[in-house]
């Protein structure tokens, strides 16, 4: 359907002007990119220069159309169409034409009413400018009840062991139909008990937050050959996932939870917001590290810093690490975003020196399937370590940069070893460490 004149008029107070270059005629658009996931979905142009832009959303029927200055229509411009797939969760389609003499529209079909963010990114890294599109959805899915709805809709042992806990856990499972997360509160992890039995039962799940670094347009770092970090990394986590899922310590299963699961950007605060969403006991961040000389190799866990680093090369890795946002694209214009980091910096000593102790373990298990790098963890100022509440280590599970540890890190069998070595870590941590009963939610 066209944008009608009068749509633009009711809603020319989403308008937004990015990009006060000058520009001429015959701008060159030198990539598309697009990235569907279930939180949101991302569509990138990459230009030669700053893009002069507006957009105006309009909700019935959700569609997102934008202005491009200095475009003409070409066959190049029409390609990328194509690259709106089916499933998709919140793009339909996607439509271009010539508005006028220098100007391209595009105008995006919508599956569900979306809160557009258009923002405009100058050149940094391999990238040269970008327009970027994030499409949330109005009314996002909690990712606790998706990840509790997603666990008891497969029937494994979290439903056993939400029945088996109390009689009247079974009737008090979680709600799986969707459900507004502002007219509901969170369920928690753990499921009401009357008080008798509240007191008794100190067995509970165990959720791990695990962290596959990068994604998205954020590829991470780049071996010698060409592996991406972001590739390996998520790999891995999807192999920790399920031994985590298989896993039981002292009676109480352990239950894994992704921040992401596909190859999409998630920022920094957000990973920790995730995962403490999701009321995790532990938070890792699998990463395959990088440093600008070929000859580094093994295996290292951090853990936050508040003060110095506990090395330079910790220092120069934190820095490295810390540039996800930058080259992955944040819409630093959002308030709430900076916000929302402030409050997040504000970790502990005490977990801080929990999250040692989880390196600890872990760093132990990893050295019995290749070489460390150090062997002690390491601390800096990681920005996602800094979860208040939540016990956080990040584990770089060896040098991509390396050109013989790059080819271990596409190795199967090598992926497979540190999921076991991983799993096995945090097994001996719970076991050291019996996690504290929750309190049920209100």
């Amino acid at each position: 359907m066209p944008i009608q004149r009068r749509d633009w008029i009711q809603f020319s107070g989403l308008s937004l002007l990015l990009g006060w270059a000058d520009l001429s005629h015959g701008a060159s658009l030198l990539a598309v990119r697009v990235w569907p996931a279930k939180d949101y979905s991302r569509v990138t142009l990459e230009s030669d220069v700053a893009l002069k832009t507006k957009y105006t959303f309009v909700p019935s029927p959700p569609r997102l159309a934008i202005d491009i200055e200095g475009l003409e229509l070409n066959p190049s411009v029409k390609e990328w169409v194509g690259k709106i797939k089916p499933d998709d969760p919140n793009i339909t389609g996607v439509r271009v034409a010539q508005n006028s003499p220098g100007v391209v529209r595009m105008v995006f079909d919508l599956k569900q009413a979306v809160q557009p963010q258009v923002f405009a990114l100058t050149p940094v890294g391999s990238y040269q400018h970008r327009l970027v599109l994030d499409l949330y959805p109005t009314h996002p899915a909690d990712p606790l009840e998706s990840w509790i709805a997603e666990r008891t809709q497969h029937n494994d042992a979290l439903s056993d062991w939400l029945s088996k806990q109390d009689p009247v856990a079974q009737s008090s499972k979680p709600n799986t139909t969707a459900t507004s997360p502002a007219s509901s509160p969170s369920p928690s992890l753990t499921p009401p008990t009357s008080p008798s039995a509240q007191a008794a039962i100190t067995d509970r799940l165990i959720v791990v937050a695990i962290d596959a670094g990068h994604g998205g347009e954020d590829p991470g770092a780049i071996g010698p050959n060409g592996t991406k970090e972001k590739d390996v990394v998520l790999k891995i986590a999807l192999k920790l996932r399920d031994r985590i899922n298989a896993s039981v310590v002292k009676g109480s299963p352990m239950r894994a939870y992704l921040t992401r699961d596909a190859d999409y950007f998630v920022p920094l605060h957000v990973r920790v917001q995730k995962a403490r969403k999701v009321q995790a006991d532990l938070f890792v961040s699998v990463h395959a590290d990088a440093f600008y000389t070929p000859n580094a190799k093994g295996a290292s866990v951090f853990a936050l810093s508040h003060g110095a680093a506990s090395s330079s090369a910790a220092r120069w890795m934190a820095s490295q690490e810390n540039k996800a946002d930058l080259i992955g694209g944040v819409n630093f214009g959002v308030k709430d975003s900076q916000l929302q980091q402030a409050l997040l910096d504000m970790s502990t000593a005490a977990q801080i020196k929990d999250s040692l102790n989880l390196g600890g373990a872990l760093l132990h298990e990893i050295g019995t399937v290749g070489r460390l790098h150090k062997p002690k963890v390491e601390q800096a100022g990681f920005a996602v370590l800094k979860a208040p509440d939540i016990p956080s280590v990040l584990v770089e599970t060896a040098f991509i940069s390396n050109p013989d540890e790059e080819a271990k890190l596409s190795d199967e069998t090598y992926q497979d070893s540190v999921a076991d070595a991983l799993v096995k870590g945090l097994q001996k941590y719970f076991e050291r460490n019996p996690p504290l009963a929750r309190k049920r939610s209100a």
